[in-house]
Parts: C-alpha cells; sequence; structure tokens
C-alpha cells in the first residue's frame, strides 16, 4: 500500500513538474487578437460571469482559450486574472470584422489554429500580435468604424407604395442621405441617442471623424447599400439611433431641423434602427502605432495581411446572415412600419416657438 501511494505521489509530482516545465517553456505574453464574428444568436460580445441563459461571444472565446491550453481554466472564470479587455462592447446580435482584444496567455505553438479548433466556425481569430505590457485594447483605442447594411428601400418615401425586392435607390435620394449623414461629423451632444445620458453629462459629447453611404449594390433581387462610420468611441445605440433618425427625415416623417434639435437639451424621440445591420469593421491604434510601432520591439496594430481573411469571413458568414436574415425576418420592414408612432414634432416645435421668443 505505501508503495502504491509512493508511486501516485511520484507520478503526480512528475505531472506537476511536466506542467511547470510547459510554463516556463511557454511564459505568459500580452498578446492583442483579431476576431471576426457574426453576432446573431448571441447577447453581444460582452460575457457576463453566472449568466449562462444569455449566451455572449466571449463565452465561446474564453471556453476555447482553455480548451486550447493558452490560460489556465480559472483565468476563465476570473478575466481580471489574464488582463482581458476587448475593444468594443458589441451589441446584442451585431457581428464583427475587425474586434480587438488583448489578454495575457501562453504562446503555445500553433496557437491560431488550436484556438479556432475549439470554436464555432462563425467566430475566427484572424490574427495575433505581440504588443507592450501595459497595453489595453480599450484605453489605447483612438476610433472605431463601424458599418450598416440596409435595405435601401428604407430610403424609399412614406408616401409612395413600394415593393420591396423591385425598388431602386436614385441618386437624388442617395445625396439627400449623404447630405443628412454628414451633419453628424464633428463634436455634438449625443444624449437623445442613448438611453443611458443625460442632457448635461459631459460624457455625452462625442467626435464623429466621417459618415457616409456608399453605392448600392443587389443581393438575392434586394438592393442593399453600406453606410460607414468612423467616430472616437460610441454610446450604447448611438450609432442606430443616427441611423434611425436619418432615415425618418428622408421618408418625411420628421423635418430636417430635428436633427439639430437633438443636440440641444430638450428631450427628442429618436427611434432606433434594427440591429441586424450593424458591424464592427475596424479599430484604429494610430497613437500606439506612432510611438511603439516602430520600435525594433513590437509591430504597428494593422492587419494589412489579414485582410482578404477578413473579406472572405463577411462574404462567408456575415452578408448572408444579414441578408438572409433580414428576407426571413423582415426585421427593416416591421421597425418602417413602427415609424409612423414617434411624435418627431412635439419637441422640435417647442424648441423653435423657445428660440424665436428669446429672441
Amino acid at each position: 500500500e505505501e508503495n502504491g501511494h509512493q508511486n501516485k505521489r511520484l507520478k503526480s509530482d512528475a505531472d506537476e513538474e511536466d506542467a511547470e516545465d510547459q510554463n516556463k517553456r511557454s511564459p505568459k505574453r500580452k498578446i492583442v487578437l483579431l476576431m471576426a464574428y457574426s453576432g446573431k444568436g448571441y447577447h453581444g460580445m460582452q460575457r457576463n460571469v453566472g449568466s449562462s441563459q444569455f449566451k455572449t461571444i466571449e463565452d465561446d472565446l474564453v471556453s476555447a482559450l482553455v480548451q486550447s491550453g493558452c490560460i489556465p481554466e480559472n483565468h476563465g472564470e476570473d478575466m481580471k486574472k489574464m488582463s482581458f479587455q476587448r475593444c468594443a462592447r458589441t451589441d446584442k446580435g451585431v457581428s464583427a470584422a475587425g474586434q480587438i482584444v488583448s489578454l495575457k496567455v501562453r504562446l503555445i505553438d500553433d496557437i491560431l489554429e488550436k484556438i479556432n479548433n475549439h470554436l464555432p466556425s462563425h467566430i475566427r481569430i484572424l490574427g495575433l500580435k505581440r504588443v507592450t505590457g501595459g497595453f489595453n485594447s480599450k484605453n489605447k483605442c483612438d476610433a472605431r468604424t463601424y458599418s450598416y447594411m440596409l435595405p435601401t428601400f428604407a430610403f424609399a418615401h412614406k408616401d409612395h407604395d413600394v415593393q420591396e425586392e423591385v425598388y431602386r435607390l436614385d441618386k437624388e435620394t442617395l445625396d439627400k442621405v449623404n447630405k443628412l449623414l454628414a451633419c453628424y461629423k464633428g463634436t455634438h451632444n449625443f444624449h437623445n441617442f442613448t438611453s443611458q445620458k443625460g442632457p448635461r453629462d459631459p460624457s455625452a459629447k462625442r467626435y464623429i471623424m466621417e459618415m457616409y453611404c456608399g453605392e448600392p449594390f443587389v443581393r438575392e433581387n434586394i438592393e442593399f447599400a453600406v453606410i460607414k462610420v468612423k467616430g472616437q468611441s460610441f454610446m450604447m445605440h448611438q450609432i442606430r439611433k443616427m441611423i434611425g433618425l436619418v432615415i425618418a427625415i428622408v421618408k418625411g416623417y420628421a423635418a430636417e431641423s430635428i436633427m439639430e434639435c437633438s443636440w440641444g437639451e430638450e428631450k427628442v424621440d429618436v427611434p432606433k434602427a434594427p440591429g441586424l445591420g450593424l458591424v464592427l469593421e475596424r479599430v484604429h491604434f494610430e497613437k500606439y502605432n506612432r510611438r511603439f510601432g516602430n520600435d525594433g520591439l513590437h509591430e504597428p496594430l494593422e492587419w494589412t495581411e489579414e485582410e482578404e481573411k477578413i473579406a472572405v469571413f463577411k462574404e462567408q458568414y456575415i452578408y448572408p446572415t444579414i441578408i438572409n436574415t433580414e428576407k426571413e425576418e423582415k426585421s427593416m420592414i416591421n421597425w418602417l412600419n413602427t415609424l409612423p408612432i414617434h411624435d418627431f414634432n412635439s419637441s422640435a416645435v417647442g424648441m423653435q416657438v423657445n428660440h424665436k421668443t428669446s429672441k
């Protein structure tokens, strides 16, 4: 019996030594992972530890990191232990083509292949780079670019009887859309574009660098267009509300003057476009790249070599999901039917009256 115990003890000691050797061979390093995912069926990116009924992208990612041997199991339970930080918290149903997460992992051989082997096909790690020890993907990010893919019949005027599959966007309407989207550029108070901020909250002021709608294209008999927006950072639902308001104006439900009013202190009823078409395209680290990108130790956080993989992933998983879900669930059509319920006049008219009185 004593010998049996001794043998077991020796074996467990040897196993521990093997694990320690393995850890010494692959010490923990701070890295960033470039992620792409289709968000359908997920309650956003960020993990809610202890809430298994709402599945998130990070649940699947952490599970794959543990199973592939990059992180010990207890780091999966307490993500602070691996200094985990995501660059953007995408909402429920929102996809990403260029999400970045930073964390400490063991740099095992064939790391990307091993992580991807434990992920579903609609979540992929497309790239990995070493970063400085104090790097935090959220704090070091200067800007984020999102796209929003929508069927162009969303811009058809409310007084026109529209056949969804036949509708094609004319140049005049596209120009009007782009003129309105360009109004968002610069710094504005976006408290009306989220449910979380009051009119005097300084963090409701956000800086938008560019926003425009590209040329339309036809997929599966329906014409779509993609709106791109680049900003420093965005609040919950902000982009969907920015697009929702432009659609309401172009369709003739709201006056153009409402946009200016929405940046004032008055409460304005801003409709929120469906989440389906929203995609986190890429995140920008211009300051970090200038400082560390060419220091001889670190690479700039740019992903030119991965561009092709990103494009293939979008064509395979993101665009078909948006198109097929739109056709099956008609999320845009159903949402457009709710626009007449919104009251676009009360606060806007009130403000104009107040403005005249004060003059």
